[in-house]
């Protein structure tokens, strides 16, 4: 176990699966206490029990002030504060831009950048130097692909969003990083992952795990220099750099 993470309160949002699982379970294996929210009940509640080690699942929809607002009131109640909040929730769609709706805009814009901006604004109270924050982004938001319009534009936002809220907090000694990998095997792209033409993209012959992403979120949480706030890091086995 890392004596660094012991006694550490870790909020993962988005931490019932994929990549917020994985982190999840290598903060909480290092003695970190770990709050996951999620919105399906079943499947946080198997996370937590996976998680072990007292995890805590709540369910919460990021898209959802007043539910964010009571979120961060339950972890003020029972922990007092944040050390490390993982804001790891997102949603996408492949749609051309004619057959974009408002209702998919309002969607995938109210999780992927509302949501992240109110989250870590409600958590921002119970910070305190030291703190830091990581934001999953895309390699999306960095590269044009015809179908991705909106989920590109929400990922765009959050790197920019990334650098004005670290030049906002390093006066207080909160650091801020965005991950931005890209495909990554999990349950959500299974199938996606094993296409030929997304294979073929990738100079290691195979996409990202969850656990090789949780490893770069757990650096960025405790070890990474305070000099690299601000920092996007990218995860994606050099592919974007082909593209």
């Amino acid at each position: 176990m890392n004596p660094r993470f012991t006694g550490k309160v870790v909020v993962i949002i988005g931490g019932n699966s994929g990549i917020g699982l994985a982190s999840a379970k290598a903060f909480a294996s290092e003695g970190a206490h770990v709050v996951i929210t999620g919105r399906n009940a079943a499947t946080l509640q198997s996370a937590a029990e996976e998680i072990g080690s007292g995890a805590i699942a709540i369910q919460s929809d990021i898209a959802d002030i007043p539910q964010i607002t009571s979120l961060m009131d339950e972890v003020q109640r029972r922990h007092g504060r944040v050390d490390v909040l993982f804001v790891n929730a997102g949603i996408g769609a492949f749609l051309p831009i004619e057959k974009v709706t408002e209702r998919d805009w309002e969607e995938i814009i109210g999780v992927n950048l509302k949501g992240v901006f109110f989250t870590v604004q409600k958590a921002l109270p119970m910070m305190k130097a030291g703190g830091s924050i990581v934001i999953t982004s895309s390699i999306g938001g960095r590269m044009g692909i015809p179908t991705n319009s909106v989920y590109a534009a929400s990922k765009a936002g959050l790197n920019a969003f990334n650098q004005s809220l670290a030049k906002a907090l390093a006066p207080r000694g909160v650091y801020v990083f965005v991950v931005a990998p890209g495909w990554v095997a999990t349950p959500r792209v299974a199938d996606a992952v094993q296409d030929k033409a997304v294979l073929s993209d990738q100079p290691l012959g195979r996409v990202a795990t969850p656990d090789e992403v949780a490893q770069v979120i757990r650096f960025c949480a405790l070890d990474a220099p305070a000099s690299m706030t601000g920092a996007i890091l990218d995860v994606n086995g050099a592919s974007y750099l082909r593209s």
